[in-house]
């Protein structure tokens, strides 16, 4: 039977599970260029010029076996493309985030919109890369829009088009 390659993750920063005691462990990560080329491609946008994020993981409260709590701070220089105008134009994103790492299978089944995002993992490590990579992701705007750029409003229609008659209210 063959076994189905795995895909490496394009920033991967994987921290054992074990290293985070009862202090707690601080690390920094940061997207090399060509990291970052490949994060533009799977995130659809034409450039990601910065990738960094900070993380304080902290054993999860009450001892549950293998959570880890991670409080994170988020900086990207992101090159989008305007939905009204269709140039391109960069953006900063900045984002503090919380989520939980929890060992795969003892995810939650409950759905609460209050709840830390979990991310489970397995093999005894964390991989940072993706979970900044995924808190990106979530914030970007799915509609980006340049600054400066305004919709205009549409003008008035040919008065001879294919709707003339109805829109003179004349039907015949």
């Amino acid at each position: 039977m063959r076994r189905a390659a795995t895909v490496a993750p394009e920033f991967h920063r994987p921290v054992p599970a074990e290293r985070v005691g009862e202090a707690g462990f601080v690390q920094h990560v940061e997207a090399d260029a060509a990291e970052r080329a490949a994060l533009a491609r799977r995130l659809g946008v034409p450039a990601l010029a910065a990738l960094a994020a900070h993380f304080r993981l902290t054993r999860a409260p009450g001892g549950a076996p293998g959570v880890i709590v991670a409080e994170g701070h988020l900086q990207a220089r992101v090159t989008r493309v305007c939905v009204v105008s269709l140039d391109e134009f960069e953006t900063a994103v900045a984002e503090e985030f919380r989520v939980r790492f929890v060992p795969a299978g003892l995810e939650s089944d409950e759905f609460d919109l209050d709840a830390d995002d979990e991310i489970p993992y397995g093999g005894g490590g964390i991989d940072l890369g993706e979970a900044a990579v995924e808190q990106l992701a979530l914030a970007l705007d799915p509609y980006p829009r340049k600054p400066e750029a305004e919709l205009s409003q549409p003008g008035e229609p040919a008065p001879d088009g294919p709707f003339a008659t109805l829109r003179r209210g004349r039907v015949q």
